[in-house]
């Protein structure tokens, strides 16, 4: 009877250390006993931090043998996360810019009608779209949804901030509410210590230009001088760079390319030609006529503001000042 319980009590023990290795054991008695290994290089993978892996070993009275090892859980290390991060970001831009482009898709049919042809605006749109990628479902669905009924037409609408440390912030709008809009915006600058600023306090602060941007791991310095000046390019915009920042962050800087409307298509053109990567932007870009350094809290500060602000459905693009 003793030596019955025990098996069993030793059986429950094991279950739970093996996660999920069963437990039912020859009625026989066993030994069992523990082996610390140091273990390093686990997967094809793994970096160098070593891992503590139990080896549970499970004797029977015939002598054989039975291992069971249990894992230490792999979690997403620092640079992982940073590239996840790094990559959600990058798909938020990208979904930002579909869903401007289907507004204006929407406010183009309910001017003029769904045909190109005669809608002029709608034609515009469409050009704008097919310029910036945008996926050729995504402006169909949009062209049905102006049709339908209850659809409201989208307005523009900019909203004028005061971040921290002196700081300019403006927020794009494309929105068929106003109200719940502009009620969104003030919620969210309210509740991150931001301030609403009068209408022209911030905007001449910026100026509206055309823009594509170019990460710096992509593109050689000159090179690229050589073939925006070629194209007719304004200005070449080199990225901050600050002390603290790591070979990945610096790797994720990028070179902006300012033009005029007439020029964009050309400078785009030519860096296709030459093999160059890029990003557009959303039709146009606001620049700062002169940046702001601040202190590391109300950086931190302002980009949680601005984080904030992005998530908002009706909010399209958010501006700043801050280097």
């Amino acid at each position: 009877m003793g030596s019955h319980s025990s098996t069993r009590a030793v059986g429950a023990i094991l279950h739970r250390i093996s996660n999920g290795v069963s437990s039912k054991w020859s009625p026989n008695s066993f030994a069992l006993s523990k082996h610390g290994l140091l273990s390093r290089n686990l997967f094809s993978s793994a970096s160098s931090i070593s891992s503590w892996i139990p080896l549970y070993e499970v004797k029977h009275c015939n002598f054989q043998v039975r291992n069971i090892r249990t894992f230490a859980p792999v979690c997403m290390g620092r640079r992982s996360s940073k590239i996840a991060g790094r990559k959600g970001a990058q798909d938020a831009k990208k979904a930002k810019l579909y869903s401007r482009m289907g507004k204006e898709v929407i406010s183009a049919v309910k001017k003029g009608g769904p045909n190109p042809t005669s809608n002029t605006v709608l034609a515009a749109v469409l050009e704008k779209a097919k310029e910036l990628d945008v996926p050729k479902d995504i402006v169909e669905r949009n062209i049905k949804r102006a049709s339908e009924k209850g659809q409201e037409t989208f307005i523009e609408k900019v909203y004028e901030v005061y971040g921290y440390g002196g700081v300019s912030i403006v927020v794009e709008v494309l929105t068929d509410k106003i109200t719940r809009s502009v009620a969104a915006v003030r919620e969210v600058v309210k509740d991150c210590g931001g301030k609403m600023a009068d209408p022209g306090s911030v905007m001449f602060k910026f100026r509206r230009a055309r823009v594509v941007n170019i990460k710096v791991t992509d593109a050689d310095k000159d090179q690229l001088l050589d073939i925006a000046l070629d194209a007719g390019a304004e200005d070449v915009i080199e990225p901050p760079v600050n002390e603290d920042d790591t070979d990945e962050d610096r790797a994720e800087r990028y070179y902006k390319v300012v033009s005029t409307s007439e020029n964009y298509t050309d400078i785009t053109t030519k860096l296709r030609e030459a093999g160059i990567p890029f990003e557009t932007d959303n039709g146009s870009e606001l620049l700062p006529i002169t940046t702001i350094e601040v202190d590391d809290e109300a950086m931190e500060l302002n980009k949680e503001l601005i984080s904030k602000l992005l998530e908002l459905d009706d909010v399209d693009a958010v501006y700043t000042d801050q280097i």
